[in-house]
């Protein structure tokens, strides 16, 4: 091979190997954009999710157990105007994740699809609008991480349909459980502490109170 040869290889093989990196950089560049965007949305819309909506301490607490546990196929029961489904999908576009929502009320539906549009997370939803009792037992799954967030006294019911569904290592998530709980609430965790294959906790950084149950 000739001098002009080798010359010609050698740079061949250099950007070839640049090649990963700069694809790299564009995903960064792509993620640090959304963050940008997602913060934006979230400092503007700050003590104005009413509506049904979870605290931002719980949003980020969602968000956070996502990310740490690399989750990518998640579940919302109750979407409300979409508060929590943005911490989620924000956490989901940095694991590579989508998150199915489900709202019954088609005004919180309409409101939530413009605010995921408007906070830059909208491909990674897929929103539905309908009844979650025959919704969520239709879904196939599977699902490492579900947060139910809707009519209390069907919790256990959803947990039923789900937790089936949940991969090993996987999370199941409710809000509204802490404090003076309704019957429903009290029906739930007891059931998700009964069961065999799970681990439950409950976060009380705020009022609301999480519970975690995630499946050994």
């Amino acid at each position: 091979m000739s001098m002009r040869a080798r010359a010609i290889a050698a740079a061949s093989i250099a950007v070839m190997m640049l090649v990963p990196d700069l694809r790299l950089a564009g995903q960064q560049a792509t993620g640090a954009d959304l963050d940008r965007k997602v913060k934006a949305f979230l400092d503007q819309r700050r003590g104005t999710w009413h509506d049904l909506n979870v605290p931002e301490s719980d949003g980020r607490l969602l968000h956070d157990l996502i990310v740490e546990h690399k989750f990518t196929r998640a579940l919302e029961i109750g979407t409300s105007t979409g508060h929590s489904g943005i911490w989620i999908a924000w956490a989901l576009a940095r694991t590579g994740g989508k998150l199915t929502t489900v709202e019954i009320d088609a005004e919180r539906h309409r409101t939530a699809l413009a605010n995921f549009r408007e906070a830059g997370v909208a491909p990674f939803i897929d929103a539905r609008l309908g009844n979650a009792h025959d919704i969520v037992p239709a879904l196939a799954g599977p699902f490492d991480f579900v947060f139910s967030d809707a009519d209390k006294e069907w919790y256990t019911q959803y947990a039923q349909a789900a937790w089936p569904k949940v991969t090993r290592g996987g999370c199941f998530t409710a809000h509204n459980v802490a404090g003076r709980v309704s019957r429903g609430i009290a029906e739930f965790l007891a059931y998700m502490k009964a069961l065999p294959d799970a681990t439950t906790t409950v976060d009380t950084s705020s009022s609301a109170g999480v519970s975690i149950s995630c499946k050994r």
